[in-house]
């Protein structure tokens, strides 16, 4: 799939951020981030190394309150392919291997907005992390993306998907579960029937048939086009309402009160008033002002 959409490119002009052996990351004067899993020679399936450069990629993009929207992508032929199983037990000790992946380690979800520690571990924090960004994250699939990736593509905010992408919960295939977040991520996108079924039999689905199910957002002739479109839309928007907006919802969708939900939307809604992107978007919308935002809060 060609990813060199001239979308952004029309626009803004791209600089590199930062690169690794396993994520390539830039970031552009819109401050839109491309995020692109590179590891294609083995279709981005996740070895030790990928699991560690992905969890340290999100957890550094955290601090920088320049970026506005992240893409997420797969260079090559396939978004994720899933666990790389061969390459985790030849690099050293597998038990140990293993036991490095699913130890739990507590830290602050998000420091912008409360206290919470969350406990997880690492292969749960390169699907869960996304939601901890205070931007939104789009995930753009094409090719494959089965098992592990189809459970970091869920930890976006927005997925965008060719019609004729496979996606497939293919845990079971192993005799296992999904673990890396799909007990919090599925849960807000499809019916506990669908979620079953998917799990059970680790069907492979297209594209066409994971929007219909709710498991992406949007199937598209040429999804990197529309995500960048979608990105560039909400460029225009305050980054703190953004922020905001994604944290309510986070927070509320399932198994919260009605009374916590009430209050967190008085707490985020306190914070935005009269600040300073609170205006510029007012004054974009009400007079047509070009205002410039701030960096987030």
């Amino acid at each position: 799939m060609n990813h060199n959409s001239a979308t952004i490119s029309e626009t803004a002009t791209s600089t590199n951020y930062s690169t690794n052996s396993r994520v390539a990351v830039a970031i552009d004067s819109t401050g839109i981030c491309r995020v692109e899993l590179n590891r294609p020679n083995k279709l981005n399936s996740l070895d030790m190394k990928m699991f560690d450069d992905i969890a340290e990629t999100v957890s550094s993009l955290k601090s920088d309150r320049s970026i506005r929207a992240v893409i997420l992508s797969g260079q090559g032929r396939a978004f994720c392919t899933g666990l790389d199983v061969k390459a985790v037990m030849k690099d050293g000790n597998p038990q140990i291997q293993i036991e490095r992946l699913l130890e739990r380690k507590s830290r602050p979800s998000n420091v912008n907005y409360d206290e919470t520690i969350v406990e997880s571990n690492l292969a749960q924090d390169v699907s869960i992390l996304w939601r901890e960004l205070d931007v939104p994250v789009i995930a753009v699939l094409h090719g494959m993306c089965y098992g592990a990736g189809l459970q970091i593509a869920l930890g976006a905010d927005f997925r965008y998907a060719t019609l004729d992408c496979k996606l497939s919960i293919m845990e079971g295939k192993w005799g296992l579960i999904p673990d890396m977040g799909a007990s919090v991520l599925l849960r807000e996108l499809v019916r506990i029937d669908v979620a079953k079924e998917l799990t059970m039999t680790g069907r492979i689905i297209s594209g066409t048939e994971a929007n219909k199910l709710g498991l992406v957002t949007r199937v598209c002739e040429d999804p990197m086009k529309d995500a960048e479109i979608f990105a560039l839309e909400l460029v225009e928007r305050s980054p703190d309402a953004i922020a905001a907006a994604k944290q309510l919802f986070q927070r509320t969708w399932t198994a919260v009160s009605e009374d916590e939900s009430l209050r967190l939307e008085s707490k985020l809604q306190r914070r935005l008033l009269k600040s300073w992107n609170q205006l510029a978007a007012a004054g974009r919308s009400a007079l047509g002002w070009e205002f410039p935002y701030r960096n987030r809060k």
